[in-house]
């Protein structure tokens, strides 16, 4: 395969990912992270019938997938044509990072002073693992349903659901529209291995070190990924 896989609806590449309780949860998550990756973009009206063709499903659950993104602000309906992803301001992306700093900086630092057993690092592991294959293979819709995974169950061992809640909101609500471009010069690798590397300072009770890689990982979505440009 080459280039990025694409939700652009001339571009009929749209595949539902990993296994849910229901088509319409199905749905929810690969829609929710195209719109993340920048797949699904705002002023382009899309039908519910359009994107269950491409996730071969019935419209249907597409439909009720997409009210459901309505109720959380990601998309808006278009009377009688369908939905639109609601635009995000370079500001709000702004508010929006730094809220996450605020939150998953600490949060890092925490985790490492907890530590993981060996049974939870080789569950995130594999996630971490699932987000490089999907850098690799420049399919952001699964690198984005992975990462967002990742980061809710690795927050999730705090034990704080409306932490998880609260980020994953945050998370939900970014734009990251570089990140196709990055994936398909093959440079999205090395950030997507910082899940890795977050991981092995966690489990060696590294606080500094794993609060530094989370907010340099976070400052990704104000850099690369929003310019599709490598940092050096």
């Amino acid at each position: 395969m080459t280039g990025s896989r694409s939700l652009a609806e001339d571009k009929p590449a749209l595949q539902s990912v990993g296994s849910r309780t229901s088509l319409r949860d199905e749905a929810i998550a690969t829609l929710q992270a195209a719109i993340v990756a920048g797949e699904l973009r705002p002023r382009v009206v899309y039908s519910a019938p359009a994107l269950a063709a491409q996730l071969g499903m019935s419209a249907t659950p597409v439909r009720e997938a997409m009210l459901d993104l309505v109720k959380e602000g990601l998309v808006e309906t278009v009377r009688n044509k369908g939905f639109r992803v609601v635009e995000l301001a370079a500001a709000e992306l702004d508010e929006l990072t730094e809220l996450r700093l605020l939150l998953e900086v600490p949060s890092a630092r925490a985790l490492a002073r907890r530590g993981l057993s060996p049974a939870e690092y080789r569950t995130l592991k594999q996630l971490a693992g699932q987000i490089e294959r999907a850098a690799v293979g420049s399919d952001m819709v699964a690198h984005n349903k992975a990462d967002l995974e990742f980061h809710t169950a690795l927050l999730g061992l705090l034990g704080n659901r409306a932490l998880v809640a609260t980020v994953l909101s945050l998370r939900l609500r970014s734009r990251l529209y570089g990140m196709s471009a990055l994936a398909d010069s093959g440079q999205l690798l090395p950030t997507s291995h910082e899940h890795v590397e977050l991981l092995d300072k966690i489990r060696d009770r590294d606080a500094a070190g794993a609060a530094r890689l989370m907010r340099q990982h976070i400052g990704h979505v104000r850099g690369s990924w929003a310019t599709g440009t490598a940092e050096h």
